[in-house]
């Protein structure tokens, strides 16, 4: 499993974006996505617990890699 921690002390993030964001994933079961697990709320922050993705997240990976229109569509 992977584990996102989100700090619940940040401007960037509200309790609503937070339950959205579990709600969404609770929502959305699928072979081609990462699936939820579980959800903590541990001092300050919550802990999403998540399906392990070997080889980083998208963002890094699109960030990271030189990719052709047809790779993107795919990873996207």
């Amino acid at each position: 499993v992977a584990i996102k921690q989100i700090s619940l002390l940040q401007e960037s993030c509200s309790n609503k974006l937070c339950m959205n964001e579990i709600q969404v994933m609770c929502d959305n079961k699928n072979a081609n996505l990462v699936n939820y697990v579980e959800s903590y709320l541990v001092d300050k922050e919550v802990w999403l617990v998540m399906e392990y993705m070997d080889g980083g997240s998208l963002h890094y990976v699109i960030r990271e890699t030189c990719m052709a229109e047809g790779e993107i569509a795919a990873a996207s």
